[in-house]
């Protein structure tokens, strides 16, 4: 049966197929054809899109960012606690003095106050410390000078309690020789007299068998300590770990031949050599 029973005799004739691709001017067309498209779906400044707030909409109105500065970003947050602190150094929402092209605050002192209570508040802090961070801020001298005497005065700001402190917590926390906790009070301000005092609380007795803990706990386990070469290599590694906690030499390759010696004791009695974990 022909084509032409079925479907009927139309007397049309088959349309030619176009070559594969398009012309120029078929591009150009379609391409101007978009763009009117597009500038005629583009909402006018101060009226939303359907699918949400557009530049220049009610959207710029909340976003939070300066319009002259060239960068957008997202609406600044709130939160059940309030919006969330800037970022940065304690201080650094506060003015400074003298700035260029600011003026200065009314109340210098005041301000110096409030960076003083704002770092006590973190850690305690050296007047020496303190009186940093007041410069940095461009506190007058005379000013700076007067909040810390006043900060003295109510015993906020203590230089002998800071040091006793800080020798106890370093000696106990980070194991230190008492020639790295003097080097670190004299980094923070602290007076010679005032750090020889807090020093005194470290005896040489102390200083000694917490050499020996250190040694303990940094000592691997199960080495063979009757090999020389396996001995001296792990010699060699804990004297560089009591050097960079400031034990001298000569302290430091006595205690480790004790405790080695009396390691490979054990080790022969058949008990494990170094610490209870590895």
């Amino acid at each position: 049966m022909s084509t032409e029973g079925v479907f009927g005799s139309s007397g049309r004739s088959e349309p030619s197929r176009k070559p594969f691709g398009r012309s120029k001017g078929s591009k150009a067309g379609s391409a101007r054809s978009a763009a009117s498209g597009a500038r005629a779906r583009k909402p006018r400044p101060g009226q939303d899109s359907p699918y949400g707030p557009v530049m220049g909409s009610s959207a710029d109105s909340d976003s939070g960012t300066d319009p002259d500065s060239g960068f957008g970003g997202p609406p600044q947050q709130d939160y059940e606690d309030g919006p969330r602190r800037p970022s940065g150094p304690p201080d650094a929402a506060l003015p400074t003095v003298s700035d260029e092209g600011s003026k200065p605050p009314e109340d210098p002192a005041g301000l110096g106050r409030s960076i003083v209570l704002r770092h006590l508040a973190m850690a305690p802090k050296s007047r020496h410390q303190l009186a940093q961070k007041l410069t940095e801020r461009n506190i007058p001298d005379d000013v700076a000078s007067a909040v810390l005497d006043r900060f003295e005065e109510v015993q906020l700001i203590d230089d002998a309690e800071f040091a006793g402190m800080w020798v106890r917590s370093r000696a106990e926390t980070r194991s230190l020789a008492r020639s790295v906790l003097k080097r670190e009070l004299a980094d923070k301000g602290i007076h010679p007299e005032l750090a020889e005092e807090a020093l005194a609380q470290v005896s040489d007795k102390d200083e000694r068998a917490t050499a020996e803990q250190l040694i303990r706990r940094k000592m691997r386990a199960g080495i063979d300590l009757a090999d020389r070469k396996v001995r001296d290599k792990e010699t060699r590694r804990l004297v560089g770990v009591l050097a960079r906690k400031g034990y001298s030499p000569g302290l430091a390759f006595s205690l480790i031949r004790d405790i080695m010696d009396a390691g490979q004791e054990d080790d022969d009695c058949g008990l494990t050599v170094g610490p209870p974990y590895a």
